[in-house]
């Protein structure tokens, strides 16, 4: 089974008056950093803000008028739940949308909002998998669909349909096609649109380093489960790819770049302060990796996708944080202070006249000659990251450096 060129453009058809055709932008401020013709397709602009509708919308869309009286059901985090919960009101088809627990509200909200009284949005367990046992369980004891986020032809030839969109809009030849790889089911269907209408565009799929599933399935030869993975990037953030997305993107992607968490961090900082775009993490994925590819790419004309802009405020001052740490901005210490007066004076010495101390919790003991505190000194520049560290040694400062200890650091920071 493989998702059909003559399919995805069915699903443009069954999409026609449902879903925004998003516009394919020319970048200039990318374009002279990375010497190159960069364009973005902006499916943050999208119904639902992401390019999840089209999946979902052309899933059920394609099934019987029997199978949709029984109702339609998924698990999901974000935005193939909001996807589902739309096409839900839209059809006018009862669906239960399983959640973990630990949801943010305001994504909880989102899809009630989308899905109105359509959809019956049910909490269960801690981790996605929790959510996705209790659908299973679900849509067996009420002969439910079950709407799988991306291991589904139809839901992949609906998110070819953003291929269709791009090969449509570009009135230049695509030299590079960069997209992100959660279960694959994006890069599948975009991979079937260029495979055949441009086969000379190099497809590159973008996972997160914390989370690696394609990648390490495409070195294994088969679709693997990873024990553990680094969830921030939640939008692309899957233990297992799908085993139809495997197939298709084992044999039709060049490449597949690892991006690290804090680096997405720093792009969506650099695309909001700079060009005005609300990126979720998931859709700077593909902009982030441009500094990975940036010798590769001079010259030629790149179409990055970003796809999806469903961002939590309440994230903001991690995405600071893992930023800054990436960057080398940011460092964090145990300083053991001499317990008498005018210790902490002397280690302000210490610091640079850019130097700046963004975190100081200490609690003095008694009987003890030394006192623990943690210290956080965030720095204008990587580069005054030594000269720092030598001042520490020239002034005998007892200390331990905590950013690579990351079983030690996630307690604290």
């Amino acid at each position: 089974m493989s998702p059909t060129l003559d399919n995805i453009f069915l699903a443009a058809e069954r999409l026609r008056g449902v879903i925004n055709h998003t516009p394919l932008l020319y970048n200039a401020h990318l374009s002279e950093q990375y010497e190159a013709n960069i364009y973005l397709k902006r499916e943050d602009l999208q119904t639902v803000r992401s390019y999840k509708i089209r999946g979902a919308y052309n899933k059920m869309a394609s099934l019987s008028a029997e199978a949709l009286a029984g109702g339609v059901v998924c698990a999901s985090a974000g935005n193939h739940a909001q996807g589902v919960a739309y096409a839900c009101r839209k059809m006018q088809v009862k669906g239960a949308i399983f959640m973990p627990t630990t949801t943010p509200a305001q994504k909880i909200k989102q899809v009630r909002l989308f899905g109105k009284e359509w959809v019956d949005v049910l909490l269960v367990g801690d981790t996605y998998d929790d959510a996705y046992h209790a659908s299973v369980v679900y849509q067996k004891a009420n002969n439910a669909t079950f709407v799988h986020p991306f291991d589904d032809l139809q839901v992949i030839e609906g998110q070819g349909t953003v291929g269709l969109e791009i090969f449509k809009d570009a009135d230049f030849k695509i030299d590079f096609m960069l997209m992100a790889i959660g279960g694959g089911g994006l890069a599948s269907g975009i991979s079937t649109v260029f495979k055949q209408l441009s086969p000379k565009t190099k497809l590159i799929g973008v996972e997160p380093a914390g989370s690696p599933t394609m990648q390490a399935s495409m070195a294994n030869g088969g679709v693997i489960t990873l024990d553990h993975i680094d969830k921030f990037v939640d939008g692309a953030a899957v233990r297992r790819a799908g085993d139809i997305t495997f197939d298709i993107c084992s044999k039709s992607l060049d490449d597949v770049v690892l991006i690290p968490e804090g680096k997405v961090c720093s792009t969506i900082l650099q695309l909001y302060n700079e060009e005005a775009i609300v990126a979720e993490p998931a859709g700077a994925l593909t902009v982030a990796a441009l500094d990975f590819v940036k010798e590769e790419i001079k010259g030629k004309n790149v179409v990055a996708l970003i796809s999806g802009g469903n961002n939590d405020i309440t994230r903001t001052e991690e995405i600071k944080e893992r930023s800054l740490l990436y960057e080398g901005l940011k460092h964090y210490f145990i300083i053991r202070f001499p317990q008498r007066a005018g210790a902490f004076r002397e280690f302000l010495n210490v610091l640079g006249p850019n130097d700046d101390i963004a975190r100081f919790e200490y609690i003095k003991k008694t009987n003890k000659e030394q006192g623990p505190a943690l210290i956080g000194i965030e720095l204008k520049s990587r580069e005054d990251f030594e000269p720092l560290m030598s001042r520490m040694e020239e002034h005998r400062v007892v200390y331990e450096y905590l950013n690579d200890q990351p079983d030690l650091f996630q307690f604290l920071v």
